[in-house]
């Protein structure tokens, strides 16, 4: 009903394998069915998508040009529907266009794209809120993405029901993106502190800073991830726990939608790229995958380490909602409790101990580096500002092992 509303004549319903089997899929076809809405079904979106698989789901959508899009799957599926509808939308665009500078040309979308209803079937990405995109770009082993309010979703559909599915590993994994998305967001770069300032209203970046709208969604979904992901972890049939990590989703989503991340994605987008071997479990995938909650996650102890100068308010607030009395953490110490109680966090659900686990080792760290400098868009809003290469480097090597 919602696309007889806005009047589709042809919407494009993008899906994975997986999901294409599943109830969220068959709820979304027989709804279609019976409003008699004419629709054709890409059921091949990949998991941690590519440039080689958007660039197969955005020639689909030009062969087809609907004129609306339904996205059930998780982040990757949501994220490849934004592309598709980007780039219908913008027929004389090159790819690299609008891909995030350096590595694109950043460009923003000049007309309007089609409207877009997201419906998440994990708990992860809240990319049913936001204006990104992200994507594997094979060429140089990294991720990367296409960031703009353009790309947000007309309508999210969050239903609780749509991730009964998932099993155990994947709510780990997606809630582990929570969890960072909420911490990177909370302690940003302030959104007063942004520098230097657009020249035009259109190059404004999606993400802001922190700042107080974001730090009210961020912070809550913090402390949802810490009581409830655990439980959704270890029992399938914890309903209640699968509802709120979906909604913690939805809440870190608009908070860091809003606000951004920094070092843990920043630095989790090589770590995926440089992947050849690991295949996480859970996953019923025919290629080598870091899934990306875990390749964020596996960072985040040395990253709050390496950030808490900088903000150690924020961060005692952080290490507070895993249960620290604020009242014993000194500012110096804020980062080592935090680390501490992260990394505990992390060895319940059983992530992998760190990257060596992923079986990289030392000898990589260059590269790691290499492809965590081009991701300026959301490295340079950690709160102490772009890290150096040494910096990094540092990090990486401190996050080899963890436990």
């Amino acid at each position: 009903m919602d696309l007889n509303n806005i009047k589709a004549k042809k919407v494009a319903v993008y899906t994975d394998a997986t999901i294409a089997k599943l109830h969220p899929l068959k709820a979304v076809i027989e709804s279609l069915d019976k409003n008699k809405v004419n629709y054709v079904v890409y059921d091949t979106c990949r998991v941690e998508p590519t440039d080689g698989s958007f660039k197969q789901a955005i020639e689909f959508a030009r062969q087809h040009s609907p004129d609306a899009f339904v996205a059930v799957g998780g982040g990757s599926v949501m994220d490849t529907a934004k592309a598709a509808n980007l780039y219908v939308s913008h027929p004389e665009a090159d790819f690299l266009d609008f891909v995030n500078a350096p590595i694109g040309k950043g460009l923003p979308p000049t007309k309007a794209v089609r409207p877009l209803i997201a419906v998440p079937t994990t708990a992860g990405t809240g990319s049913e809120t936001t204006g990104t995109s992200i994507f594997d770009y094979e060429p140089l082993h990294t991720k990367t993405g296409i960031a703009h309010r353009a790309l947000k979703p007309y309508l999210g559909i969050v239903d609780p029901l749509n991730t009964r599915s998932m099993p155990a590993n994947v709510h780990a994994s997606s809630g582990l993106d929570v969890l960072c998305h909420a911490l990177e967001s909370y302690t940003a770069l302030p959104y007063n502190e942004r520098s230097p300032r657009p020249s035009n209203p259109i190059l404004r970046p999606a993400y802001q800073g922190s700042n107080p709208i974001s730090d009210v969604w961020s912070l809550h979904a913090l402390k949802m991830v810490v009581k409830y992901l655990p439980r959704a972890y270890k029992d399938p049939e914890d309903h209640e726990a699968q509802h709120n990590m979906l909604l913690a989703a939805t809440f870190a989503g608009i908070g860091f939608g809003n606000a951004g991340v920094h070092l843990c994605h920043g630095l989790s987008y090589p770590i995926s790229g440089l992947n050849k071997n690991y295949k996480h479990p859970g996953y019923e995938v025919d290629h080598p995958i870091v899934p990306h909650g875990v390749s964020v996650a596996l960072t985040a102890p040395s990253v709050f380490r390496f950030t808490s100068h900088a903000c150690p308010d924020r961060h005692i607030d952080a290490a507070a909602a895993f249960g620290a009395d604020p009242a014993t953490i000194k500012p110096s110490t804020a980062g080592d409790v935090l680390a501490e109680k992260l990394t505990r966090f992390l060895q319940d659900l059983d992530v992998p101990n760190g990257l060596t686990a992923l079986g990289m080792d030392t000898s990589m760290i260059p590269a790691l580096v290499e492809g965590a400098l081009p991701q300026h868009r959301v490295t340079k809003l950690a709160p102490t500002r772009e890290p150096a290469a040494e910096q990094l480097a540092s990090i990486f090597e401190k996050s080899m092992t963890n436990y």
